[in-house]
């Protein structure tokens, strides 16, 4: 296959772009803005939607489903959500087509205007709460805790697969409880899921934060997040969890009947992860060559290759084959034999290097006569010669250790780019020559924020969870601060 990639010191955004189409996990489409999700790409969606999905259920969520359309009188009633989604919304007012009557083709038939436009689900806060109202009545039908796995719509003018594009995938999870303290740990808790998720399967080491007001969830009191740095020197959101207090209940009057038999509007969360999760596994760890994926969701985490002349040593092969196959399933290991003959071995090589398979299995003749197999690890792209004696065994100890190496090697990757800046001066040159988390000093005024935004395109990507308070000068205006915060350039 053509391995023509792009290097990422030559042109990083270009680089991204081919390991997405050659890896073959998305295309583009007709629609300006949206992808095609191919199926290499959707059975890695797959396989952080069960973990996720598991994870989810084994903390009493249980999934349901609503609408994809929202009336536009919803959105209305909740001020700071409809402005954070007004510019993004696309909007239904027709519901038939009819012939053209001046020439060929179809035309919006003007009788069939709707009453009321209906917005295609951006999020689905307002259209869940509407419903909640119908679903909560006393406090013994609190907490409700419930997920959807879904598709939403956010008109992006400037798209990238899987990191920005008009349409993508994700789950929104969507709760009601008693109290503030209740919806808080829940908050928190989601949070925990995410980070646990990105850290143990996605091999994504991620600083835990809240948001500045300026870079909250529209219409939450609080977003928590998990923040991701990319090997551009670029952070990534990987995923949020919102405190959204009473402001959706009071506005759809959710209700509920205390155990002293008062009445009290209920306290809400939201959170999410899309789609996204795919563009950061591939920034944050894949190469000049192609993909690296971790093992523990990868779709395919081992390939075995043959190498042979004629039937006779083909057979041979075969039968060995399926022994370590047999060995590699029962451990629950994702394994693939590739013995099509329409392909040589060195483009099989190229082919699944490309696609980021975390091991790969060459077996000859002469393999079999020594009893050896030659076994390519795609993280560090070492290979060795190992005794097919214990090979299932060893294979399962190889894709643990890759997973913890990917880890590791990530980690100190991110621990190098967080970096404190005193002046702004300081902070400029971090920015241009380094990138990174730049850890410094803020007034705690979005002005502030937003001016140092305008001026350098870094935000504060989160307030660190248990952050060590210090006393200090903000970076812009002199004035005091009591923390740290994270700025960097951002996806």
């Amino acid at each position: 296959m053509s391995k023509e990639i792009t290097a990422r010191s030559e042109d990083y955004s270009q680089w991204y772009n081919d390991l997405i189409l050659k890896g073959g996990l998305a295309d583009y489409s007709a629609v300006r803005g949206c992808m095609v999700i191919k199926p290499y790409g959707f059975a890695l969606w797959e396989g952080m939607r069960d973990v996720l999905d598991k994870k989810f259920k084994d903390t009493g969520h249980q999934n349901a489903y609503f609408p994809l359309f929202i009336p536009k009188s919803f959105l209305s009633k909740e001020e700071d959500h409809v402005e954070g989604f007004a510019k993004e919304c696309a909007v239904v007012t027709h519901h038939r087509l009819m012939k053209n009557p001046d020439g060929p083709g179809v035309v919006v038939d003007p009788a069939a205007k709707l009453e009321e436009e209906l917005i295609v689900r951006p999020t689905s806060e307002t259209i869940i709460w509407n419903t909640y109202k119908d679903w909560i009545k006393s406090y013994r039908d609190l907490p409700l805790l419930i997920n959807q796995w879904a598709n939403v719509v956010r008109w992006e003018m400037r798209t990238r697969l899987f990191l920005r594009t008009a349409e993508f995938l994700w789950q929104e999870g969507h709760t009601a409880h008693a109290t503030a303290e209740e919806a808080i740990a829940e908050t928190v808790q989601m949070l925990d899921i995410y980070a646990d998720f990105a850290e143990n399967y996605m091999a994504l080491p991620v600083v835990r934060g809240v948001k500045s007001p300026a870079e909250r969830f529209a219409g939450a009191l609080d977003t928590y997040c998990i923040e991701a740095l990319m090997q551009d020197g670029k952070a990534l959101q990987a995923g949020t969890s919102h405190f959204l207090g009473q402001n959706f209940a009071k506005v759809f009057d959710v209700t509920f009947t205390n155990k002293e038999n008062k009445l009290e509007h209920v306290w809400a969360t939201s959170w999410g992860v899309s789609t996204r999760l795919i563009g950061a596994l591939v920034m944050a760890h894949s190469d000049d060559d192609g993909l690296v994926l971790p093992p523990r969701i990868a779709p395919l985490q081992v390939v075995i290759v043959p190498i042979y002349k004629g039937a006779e040593q083909k057979e041979r092969i075969d039968a060995k084959v399926n022994e370590i196959m047999n060995d590699l399933k029962a451990q629950g290991i994702r394994v693939k034999y590739d013995d099509a003959d329409n392909n040589r071995p060195g483009w099989k090589f190229a082919e699944y290097e490309m696609k980021g398979v975390p091991v790969r299995i060459a077996i000859g003749a002469r393999d079999l006569e020594n009893n050896v197999a030659e076994v390519a690890r795609r993280d560090s792209k070492e290979k060795s010669s190992q005794s097919l004696d214990g090979l299932g065994a060893y294979i399962g100890t190889l894709l643990e250790d890759i997973q913890t190496q990917m880890y590791n090697k990530a980690k100190a990757y991110r621990d190098e780019h967080i970096t404190p800046a005193n002046t702004m001066d300081e902070f400029e040159k971090l920015l241009d020559d380094k990138g990174g988390f730049i850890s410094a000093h803020w007034d705690g005024t979005t002005e502030t924020e937003e001016k140092i935004k305008e001026r350098t395109k870094a935000t504060i990507r989160c307030i660190p969870l248990n952050n060590p308070q210090e006393a200090g000068t903000c970076i812009l205006t002199g004035k005091p601060s009591t923390q740290r915060v994270l700025f960097a350039r951002a996806y």
